[in-house]
């Protein structure tokens, strides 16, 4: 008897992909259909749903799913779900569809078919329906108002740009997943499916787990964060996004190479677990948060650390937007509730006066004794040469990113906003 926390949706984990003989027929089946292109965030999600990620998701949603996440985070049947997992085709594809036809799902860059869908229903996407999803899961606090929302958000927020860029018909239906693309090699050790974090925590005792999600290297924020986590949890998974993120951002693969080293110098490692996982970042900062406790639920989790501005993006969300927005969802019950509480820590830095790792419940000192710790901060002096404050990061990582800039060629603006500056 497992005891670890049950997969979400009170299904197990609902894995489709497909292996073997199975998989061969498939793969063959799949070359007579019609080939739909897929996105990079597309793709992500298939992924999710092959290896179990996203349980119980077994396809892309119906109208009716759509709709029921965007207005009240549930799926029609009434599971908590907090953003919508849809694909979309042009008109002109989607008129070749008929409802109950069978195609298949291909990856235009890796040129690849990644999956084979059963359509069960077609959906318009007008305008005014993308504006609605934007509206419902990227429009937060730190935006009083839609007008004000839009004034912003059509230039300045990759999410809403990659909703309002999404093809103009939804297809709905179950997927046969054929590949998990380049991650089992690319990030061979790292990247992990459900069953297999899942195997580790039980093997090592573990029952109460707190997930860290990264998208920036590790600084000294995040490392005080985890050795938190650890001393109130059996351990901590260390979960690294190594999908696609915006430009400016830095790759998977370095900030793997950061965590490495910080892990190796300055935790017991038995209490640790690094892994990563395929998908692209959505930037929906409240919301995300939601679906990052969801999917970390299926890895095993039963905490998800949560501080300040979790998965933003500019000033679009109040700082702790993230962490209230738990104590507002629905609870349905009978495993359809979101089991995975979130662990909330307030805004972390290093005070000089306290000569240590403190946070705004444990420092009560001055601004100007503190350093202020952002991804966005380090990115930004990193990219642009300028001297980091003692500090900001360990050593180690320091100089496995000033390995990485240097050899760039070409830089990209990186804007400070007001989570970043403490403004």
């Amino acid at each position: 008897m497992s005891q670890l926390i049950p997969p979400h949706g009170g299904k197990g984990l609902t894995c489709c992909l497909l292996e073997g003989a199975e998989l061969a027929a498939e793969l063959k089946k799949a070359q007579g259909l019609k080939k739909i292109n897929i996105s990079a965030r597309e793709k992500g999600d298939l992924i999710m749903m092959g290896i179990g990620g996203f349980s119980p998701l077994t396809g892309f949603m119906t109208k009716a799913d759509w709709k029921s996440v965007c207005e009240n985070f549930l799926l029609a049947d009434g599971t908590f779900w907090p953003i919508p997992v849809t694909l979309s085709a042009s008109k002109e594809d989607a008129a070749g569809i008929a409802a109950g036809e069978e195609i298949a799902l291909f990856d235009p860059e890796r040129e690849e078919f990644m999956a084979t869908m059963k359509v069960t229903e077609k959906y318009e996407m007008t305008a005014a329906d993308k504006k609605f999803e934007c509206e419902k899961i990227y429009m937060g606090e730190g935006t009083k108002t839609a007008e004000e929302f839009w004034k912003i958000a059509k230039d300045d927020h990759p999410g809403v740009k990659m909703v309002m860029e999404q093809k103009d018909v939804n297809l709905a239906g179950p997927v046969k997943v054929l590949s998990e693309a380049e991650y089992p090699t690319k990030y061979a050790g790292i990247y992990m499916r459900p069953a297999e974090s899942r195997k580790i925590f039980q093997e090592r005792g573990w029952k109460e787990i707190a997930a860290l999600q990264l998208r920036n290297p590790m600084h000294r924020s995040h490392e005080y964060l985890c050795k938190i986590a650890v001393e109130v949890c059996d351990g901590v998974f260390i979960h690294s996004l190594v999908g696609n993120l915006k430009p400016g951002d830095i790759p998977a693969d370095v900030r793997v190479k950061c965590i490495d080293a910080l892990v190796k110098n300055y935790f017991v490692e038995e209490h640790v677990l690094q892994g990563g996982y395929p998908l692209d970042m959505r930037y929906a900062g409240p919301r995300e948060a939601l679906l990052h406790a969801t999917f970390r639920q299926n890895y095993g989790c039963t905490r998800m650390i949560i501080g300040r501005d979790h998965a933003g993006v500019g000033d679009f969300y109040g700082m702790f937007e993230a962490q209230t927005i738990f104590n507002k969802i629905p609870k349905p019950e009978g495993g359809k509730g979101l089991l995975c509480t979130p662990l909330k820590i307030d805004w972390t830095f290093y005070c000089h006066k306290c000569d240590g790792m403190a946070s705004l419940r444990t420092c009560p000192h001055d601004k100007k004794d503190r350093v202020l710790l952002s991804g966005t901060a380090l990115r930004k002096g990193l990219s642009e040469g300028t001297p980091i404050p003692d500090h900001f990061g360990r050593e180690e990582v320091l100089a496995i990113l000033r390995e990485y800039y240097a050899g760039l060629e070409e830089k990209v603006e990186i804007k400070l906003h007001g989570a970043a500056t403490g403004k």
